[in-house]
């Protein structure tokens, strides 16, 4: 039999934005799930009260599909890849998809708030969080905050509520700035405890595929040409070995190295679609494509529609 730590730390499969709401509707059947339907092209936002959502069963161990942070106030455990931490009183969490976690409050009732939303909803020409801390996956998910703190965070999160609930044409353009505000609040405040983990090699060569990957974007000008485009290109950059590189990034993220690409080229073209005037063909040939048909392929294999047929709609 397995103990309740190694329960925790069993990794389950990933748990999709659908997993998300299916266990919502079976726990609070009196929330109302929204629609799913447009999510690859628009992207997913929402926001809860942790008080109505959130029970004392500790979740399972997995990556989530969505980004996810949390206002928490209470007490309760972390329990990361090579670390376990401990919240006291209040804190704010940041989770992301690259790295697999469970919580196991230690409250009575759970209080605070959190937010999901996917990575297309926060990417935009404007603000991206690439260089926040949504991505630092070797720093410390968790910001320790104070009692003021906990009043300005916990103003923003009652705003987004209330916004969620208006009818405002704007309120998502909105809400990715009350994000952006969320985050900025969180650099802010260096945290002052150490946390000890383990510091892999693996780990450390991910962090820096990661950032080299970041780096080359956003895509400023027609001139501008993605230069890293495969997994054999970062390894050179970096040093090592193609086998060894994706071995790292798989172990460490779920993915493979060219899905990591693949899926932040695709990001980038659907900013570049969206909020530029450049031609589909130099929009190919700025991401790294010869040929615009080759871009055409990969767009639809990753967006299940044509760069055309995405920009008219």
């Amino acid at each position: 039999m397995l103990s309740k730590n190694q329960e925790l730390s069993t990794l389950h499969k990933m748990e999709t934005l659908e997993d998300f709401y299916n266990r919502l509707k079976i726990n609070r059947p009196e929330i109302p799930v929204p629609s799913l339907g447009m999510i690859n092209d628009l992207g997913h936002f929402n926001v809860f009260n942790r008080s109505t959502v959130c029970t004392n069963i500790p979740s399972a161990f997995s990556r989530r599909d969505f980004y996810k942070i949390s206002l928490i106030i209470g007490n309760g455990i972390l329990h990361y890849p090579d670390a376990q931490i401990e919240i006291k009183e209040r804190a704010l969490l940041f989770t992301n998809p690259n790295i697999p976690y469970s919580w196991e409050s230690t409250s009575p009732k759970p209080a605070g708030f959190f937010c999901l939303f996917t990575e297309n909803f926060i990417h935009n020409r404007s603000e991206t969080l690439r260089d926040s801390l949504l991505l630092r996956i070797n720093d410390s998910p968790v910001i320790h905050i104070d009692e003021e703190q906990e009043i300005t965070l916990k103003d923003i999160f009652c705003k987004m509520l209330k916004e969620m609930d208006g009818d405002y044409i704007h309120k998502y353009d909105l809400l990715r700035n009350y994000v952006q505000l969320i985050v900025h609040e969180g650099l802010k405040v260096k945290p002052q405890d150490a946390i000890f983990k383990q510091n892999t090699a693996s780990a450390r060569l991910t962090s820096l595929f990661l950032e080299l990957l970041e780096r080359q974007f956003p895509i400023g000008s027609t001139e501008h040409i993605l230069e890293l485009k495969t997994a054999h290109d970062f390894a050179c950059r970096l040093l090592v070995h193609v086998n060894h590189l994706n071995h790292a990034v798989k172990e460490v993220t779920g993915k493979t190295t060219s899905e990591h690409i693949s899926r932040r080229i695709a990001t980038e073209a659907v900013a570049l679609l969206k909020h530029t005037e450049w031609n589909i063909a130099q929009i190919a040939y700025c991401l790294g494509f010869e040929y615009p048909a080759n871009f055409n392929i990969f767009f639809k294999r990753q967006m299940h529609c044509t760069p055309k047929v995405f920009r008219t709609n």
